[in-house]
């Protein structure tokens, strides 16, 4: 069943324009008169699909589509007279985005121009064209580009501002670029056909909108226009003086009203309706599948929508970021009646992280020098059928004719259009616009093949209408354009020297002596300098002196390199490195390893170490091999010691005076200890008691009386007193 909306105003004898917004639920028909540079609404007639016949905005069931355009066409011309055209637009959930990457190697090339460039951002077009078409399986004839913006350009892996007048290895583009189906266009004309209709202009949806709402003077300004219809939310983004890209999100603002139907139960057109009601009353009446009637604050059905709002606001904020090259645009600009969506403007803000007054609602009244009947409602759900109208008028989109290299080529005319337009539409590579590359210079080194390229080809020129002309310049209707290819690029000039980081001959100071040190070269098994002139297929040796280790090899020096290894033991089963026990290698006084690269002028020096002894390791490793104190003995001085942990060493015991070499294998044996003992004395003193004594003694530590059993330590003095038997 059809819902008309209708809105007459008085009609004037002015020029009529009729404009129809072909929509996935809705074809909406509107009537403006023109007064020089202003405009003036007079009627709007909106009516909805009988049947499925759009789906994403495009056409899927002519007849279907044609039936409604007629319906609303009769009822517009029995109030304001006959029409025999149209103004339309190409929906903008219809253009396809894509990202596309080029790299070319620049080693052969002094710095690269505007017109380089150029060449680099169309082959990455191209290669997002070919991403596209092989997402779809079609042919590249079935999409016009009509525009595209750099996201990035790198020399030699890094991010950098412009590549014109820079040096490098490699340059590279990445490019996102917006193609429109031709078969949108078509369709659209067969339709209109069916009507009775001639088109006699046409737009992009995006390109409407941004007509009556940016206008040029603020399109410098990085600037992202929403439009958020039923199924799909369209995007198009401004800066630096255009409109730079496209894109659409498959969310919008049905899946607000699904959310309401689905928590509260209700028909699809209730919720609908109940949406809509939101933005105006602070309760609402909602009927459920069942009959029961509730009412419900606007606040409390808000906070049940929050979910659904946050992630419509996510995918849009989303699809912004990555169209704008993952930044954030100055500000935000909605339409469509699902920019009515509660606290849709602050969550969106949140998601591109934008000061909240960045981000509004745009309605009619934001419109330029357009005046509007009294019945006709000042909603952001009419802007771009207005633009479409005043768009289509202004801004046409025209087919153009023109040749290239003696082949009729037409073209969609969305913007300026330039000689990469024509060219992406003739199908011609960007490989085809340089000259092949010199053939390579092959040689061995060392043992490895190396390909040397050869230089790159001299690029193919361009003459419009026999005129010379760069990439960039604009083509008219008619115009002849003829690609002129390029000159081949040649095998390179390779000395030597020219393989070699640095040629030139090293002096080293070694231990007090010099050095000097010169690349060895070997070409086909004769002796040739740096300055020799590579052939394709030689064989080239080279030996060149770069480390420390090599310089102790070719100077007859490799028994320190032995002496130098970090000292290492096996201990107890595991390797262990003592740093400390190592041979040191100085280089200009700092400590440094036989890999170490040698610099002309060096100095180079060798100290070497004895090896450590048992005792050495362990208090490096902190383990006490022996225990010691000191104490006093019938006015004797003692020194009581014992093993706590004994050394082994490849399977034989080792006192702790041993040299432990590097590579030893170690094992320890740790011994059990008890506290030392008055009785431990007697092993380390010959005192003993006169064999003709008679009588008591007294045992003394430190003055006092004690036993044998019990414990002494380092610093006591111990006494036995005799006391002799009295007769």
């Amino acid at each position: 069943m059809s819902t008309d909306v209708s809105y007459s105003a008085a009609c004037t004898s002015a020029q009529k324009l009729f404009a129809l917004d072909i929509g996935t639920r809705s074809v909406v028909g509107i009537i403006l008169e023109q007064h020089g540079d202003t405009f003036h609404v007079i009627d709007i007639l909106a009516k909805e699909h009988k049947e499925r016949a759009m789906v994403d905005g495009q056409i899927h069931n002519v007849l279907f589509v044609a039936q409604l355009i007629t319906e609303i066409k009769e009822q517009l011309e029995h109030k304001h007279g006959s029409f025999t055209s149209v103004s339309v637009a190409a929906a903008g959930r219809a253009l396809k985005t894509e990202q596309g990457l080029a790299t070319i190697d620049i080693r052969q090339q002094h710095v690269l121009d505007e017109e380089d460039v150029h060449r680099l951002e169309l082959q990455a077009v191209q290669h997002a064209q070919q991403a596209l078409l092989e997402k779809r399986q079609q042919s590249s004839s079935h999409y016009y580009c009509v525009g595209y913006s750099v996201l990035y350009y790198r020399l030699d892996g890094d991010e950098i501002g412009s590549l014109i007048d820079q040096q490098g290895d490699t340059a590279q583009v990445e490019v996102i670029a917006t193609f429109l189906p031709r078969v949108v266009v078509e369709s659209l004309l067969a339709a209109l056909k069916r009507a009775g209709l001639e088109m006699e202009a046409l737009t992009l949806e995006p390109i409407a909108a941004i007509n009556v709402l940016i206008p040029p003077s603020m399109r410098r300004l990085n600037v992202a226009l929403v439009d958020i219809g039923a199924g799909t939310s369209d995007i198009a983004i401004t800066d630096k003086d255009t409109v730079v890209a496209y894109g659409m999100v498959p969310t919008a603002g049905d899946e607000i009203t699904e959310a309401l139907s689905d928590h509260y139960l209700l028909d699809f057109h209730v919720a609908e309706q109940a949406k809509r009601d939101l933005s105006q009353h602070d309760n609402i009446i909602l009927q459920d599948i069942l009959g029961f009637d509730q009412t419900f604050s606007r606040e409390e059905v808000c906070t049940t929508l929050q979910p659904a709002v946050q992630h419509l606001a996510t995918a849009i904020g989303q699809e912004i970021l990555r169209l704008n090259g993952q930044t954030p645009p100055k500000a935000v600009m909605l339409i469509g009646g699902g920019s009515l969506t509660p606290s849709i403007t602050t969550e969106l803000a949140h998601v591109l992280q934008l000061p909240a007054n960045r981000v509004a609602v745009r309605d009619l009244k934001a419109l330029q020098n357009i005046t509007y009947a009294d019945s006709i409602p000042m909603t952001p759900e009419l802007v771009t059928p207005i633009g479409i109208a005043i768009a289509a008028k202004r801004a046409p989109i025209h087919y153009m004719s023109i040749t290239v290299n003696e082949r009729v080529i037409r073209l969609f005319e969305v913007h300026d259009m330039t000689v990469s337009d024509a060219l992406l539409a003739a199908n011609i590579a960007a490989d085809d616009l340089y000259g092949e590359q010199g053939e390579p210079l092959l040689i061995t080194l060392n043992g490895q093949s190396l390909t040397l390229p050869g230089t790159r080809g001299e690029p193919a020129t361009v003459h419009i209408n026999g005129q010379p002309a760069s990439m960039k310049a604009i083509i008219r209707q008619g115009d002849s354009i003829t690609l002129h290819p390029g000159q081949r690029g040649h095998t390179p000039t390779v000395r030597v020297a020219d393989l070699l980081d640095e040629a030139r001959a090293k002096v080293i100071h070694f231990q007090q002596r010099e050095y000097v040190l010169e690349p060895t070269v070997i070409i086909n098994d004769v002796p040739a300098s740096l300055e020799t002139v590579l052939q394709q297929n030689d064989h080239v040796a080279i030996t060149l002196v770069d480390t420390i280790a090599d310089f102790l090899t070719v100077t007859a020096q490799q028994s320190i390199l032995e002496q130098v290894q970090p000292y290492m033991i096996l201990l107890d089963g595991k390797p262990l490195t003592i740093p400390e026990f190592s041979a040191q290698l100085l280089l200009n006084e700092r400590r440094v390893k036989a890999n170490y690269p040698l610099q002309h002028g060096d100095q180079l020096s060798v100290t070497l170490s004895a090896a450590p002894t048992a005792q050495m390791i362990a208090d490096y490793l902190n383990i006490v091999l022996e225990d010691h104190i000191h104490i006093t003995f019938q006015q004797q001085a003692l020194s009581l010691h014992r093993t706590i942990t004994s050394f082994s060493m490849n399977g034989v015991r080792i006192d702790t005076h041993s040299a432990v070499p590097s590579g030893a294998v170690i094992t320890t044996v740790k011994k059990e200890s008890s506290p030392w003992q008055y009785q431990d004395v007697f092993r380390y003193s010959s005192w003993q008691l006169p064999t003709d004594f008679k009588g008591t003694f007294a045992i003394l530590r430190n003055g006092e009386r004690c036993g044998f059993d019990e414990p002494i330590f380092g610093g006591d003095t111990l006494e036995i007193q005799l006391q002799p038997q009295t007769i």
